[in-house]
C-alpha cells in the first residue's frame, strides 16, 4: 500500500543516501534564507510558502534536483541559471555537481522579498 507522504522528512527519506545529503542541503538552505516561510508537501514534493503564497518548491529526481522559484525568480536571475538545464518555471540542478548554495539563497531571499511588497 503506497500511503501519500505528508512531511518533507518522509519525502527525503525515499531517496538513496547521495540523493539525501544534497536534499537537505536544499532544505537548509531554504528555510536558513526564509525562516517565516511554512514548509509542507504540495504538488508531491517540498513547498515553502510565505503568507500562502509559494515562495519555492524542490524535487529529487533520478539525476538533478528540480527547483521551482515561480512565477519571477528564474526570470530574475537568468543569467545566473543559464548554466542549468531548464523547463518552464523549474531548473535542474545536476546530482553529479555542488548545488549553488549561494545562488539558491539570493533567489529564495528574492521571492521572499517581492511576497514581502505585496
Amino acid at each position: 500500500m503506497n500511503k501519500e507522504i505528508q512531511t518533507v522528512e518522509e519525502y527525503i527519506s525515499g531517496f538513496p543516501a547521495e540523493t539525501r545529503v544534497k536534499l537537505e542541503i536544499m532544505r537548509q538552505t531554504i528555510i536558513n534564507s526564509a525562516p517565516d516561510a511554512t514548509e509542507s508537501i504540495s504538488y508531491g514534493m517540498p513547498a515553502y510558502k510565505l503568507n500562502k503564497k509559494p515562495v519555492v518548491y524542490f524535487g529529487g529526481f533520478a539525476q538533478h534536483i528540480g527547483f521551482y522559484a515561480t512565477p519571477n525568480g528564474h526570470q530574475q536571475f537568468k543569467k545566473e541559471l543559464s548554466v542549468y538545464k531548464q523547463g518552464k518555471g523549474s531548473v535542474q540542478f545536476p546530482l553529479s555537481q555542488p548545488l549553488p548554495v549561494d545562488l539558491i539563497a539570493e533567489i529564495v531571499i528574492f521571492r521572499v522579498s517581492e511576497l514581502i511588497k505585496r
